[in-house]
């Protein structure tokens, strides 16, 4: 049996070798070997054959590399959509943020649902296959679902918030580079909507500032937000702003929690609103239940729960960040059932844990909608949720190994997995969200 031990000279940083890149991993980056050594190499497409400088051999099992050069490159390779990231700049001068801007749409989608697919396997115990008469490739190429518009603008000028960051010796604003913390100057910001291009301060010189933060909301004025250095707080970030999704709209602080693409709000707003229908359909839904919606931020899914039980709707909105919960408080207001609350979510749900007998019952006959950070719920939280056993479990989740382990958990505990969907809000990143629903058994 091939061990892949490694075999040949240590690898040093600065040193250029040309790889065969064999697949992708979590995080954005593509797999090669180098004499039996696994090298992580990025600006890379699976199937090509590049040329790359190593940037990192401090681990024994494995490298990172980037790519300098395609030696033989995929059908799938494109002008990168922004130049501040091409191949024609040295790897430490390119811009981060749109690692897969060198790569054809079909393509990044099929493959983050490879990354999707891989994580769920490894590290949730799922098999993601075809359907029988399915060809897997066409499979893997529909399970991440494009965002609208998308096809028609290339991915580009979705983002309606970025951050940009200011270089505290020379007060220079941009982006930083890949996988540093160097400010890179840059004249265009091709993933930012039209609102946002108006008002970045690109090529101007704001020493004190820290980071700008970029905001055009859905219904309101677009804005700047400044952070100052040595200041957590920034300029405006406590203002309240609109968005609008669909026909509702949502007051949100500024500098709070929104979905960067501008089409995402509504998207998850709707699979959300789809999957709680697919539950009363089948009986699963109690609406006069301890239904919960944790990391509810300014109530966006407790919305879509209303919206698809009716306004008899029970839910308790929770989110640590008390100005998310004044704002929820105000999108849920014509909901007499709905309450939000400020509070972490570990916490609250420990409390549950202590509640009454009847209180317990009602939350066992609940539904549990969920979008934590990128961590994902993790251990104590999963295991939390699987002592209350709420009848069912609608998690959005923005990465696919955290959501893979939290997965494991869960059927671990008694819950099976019904329904996944993947969506691409974040084009020409590696990034993509995540609905998995899961029922009791």
């Amino acid at each position: 049996m091939a061990t892949h031990e490694p075999t040949g000279a240590p690898l040093e940083v600065g040193a250029e070798i040309e790889l065969d890149v064999t697949g992708i991993a979590h995080g954005g980056v593509s797999v090669a070997r180098h004499e039996g050594r696994v090298v992580f190499v990025a600006d890379a497409i699976p199937g090509e054959r590049v040329r790359a400088r190593v940037t990192d051999a401090k681990k024994k099992s494995f490298a990172r590399a980037t790519t300098i050069a395609t030696v033989d490159a995929s059908p799938d390779r494109r002008p990168h959509v922004w130049d501040a990231a091409d191949l024609s700049r040295n790897p430490e001068d390119r811009a981060g943020g749109a690692e897969f801007g060198h790569i054809a749409l079909e393509r990044q989608r099929s493959l983050k649902a490879e990354v999707l697919t891989d994580a769920m396997r490894r590290f949730g115990g799922v098999e993601l296959a075809a359907d029988e008469g399915e060809d897997l490739a066409e499979a893997l190429a529909d399970l991440v679902e494009a965002a609208p518009g998308d096809e028609e603008t290339n991915g580009l000028g979705y983002r309606s918030r970025v951050r940009l960051h200011v270089d505290p010796e020379s007060g220079t604003v941009g982006p930083y580079a890949a996988r540093s913390r160097r400010v890179i100057p840059v004249t265009s910001l091709p993933l930012a909507n039209a609102d946002i291009a108006q008002i970045a301060p690109l090529g101007d010189f704001m020493p004190g500032v820290a980071t700008v933060d970029l905001v055009a909301p859905s219904a309101d004025d677009p804005r700047m937000l400044l952070g100052m250095v040595g200041d957590r707080t920034r300029t405006g970030a406590a203002d309240a702003v609109q968005e609008l999704v669909e026909d509702r709209g949502f007051i949100v602080r500024a500098g709070g929690f929104w979905q960067v693409h501008r089409e995402a709000p509504a998207l998850l707003f709707t699979a959300v609103r789809d999957a709680i229908s697919e539950l009363i359909e089948a009986g699963r839904f109690d609406p006069a239940a301890g239904n919960l919606d944790l990391y509810g931020g300014a109530g966006l899914l407790a919305a879509a729960m209303a919206e698809a039980a009716g306004p008899g709707l029970k839910v308790t909105t929770v989110e640590s960040d008390d100005a998310a919960t004044d704002d929820a408080s105000e999108n849920l207001s014509e909901l007499l059932g709905a309450l939000a609350v400020t509070a972490r979510v570990d916490r609250h749900l420990s409390e549950l844990l202590q509640a009454p007998a009847s209180v317990r019952d009602r939350l066992s006959r609940g539904t549990v909608v969920l979008d934590p950070p990128r961590s994902g719920a993790g251990g104590e939280i999963t295991s939390q949720l699987t002592q209350l056993a709420p009848a069912n479990i609608v998690y959005v989740a923005c990465d696919p190994v955290a959501l893979a382990r939290d997965t494991k958990t869960l059927r671990d505990s008694g819950y099976e997995l019904t329904g996944l969907r993947a969506f691409d809000i974040f084009p020409h990143t590696h990034h993509f969200e995540s609905l998995a629903v899961f029922e009791r058994e």
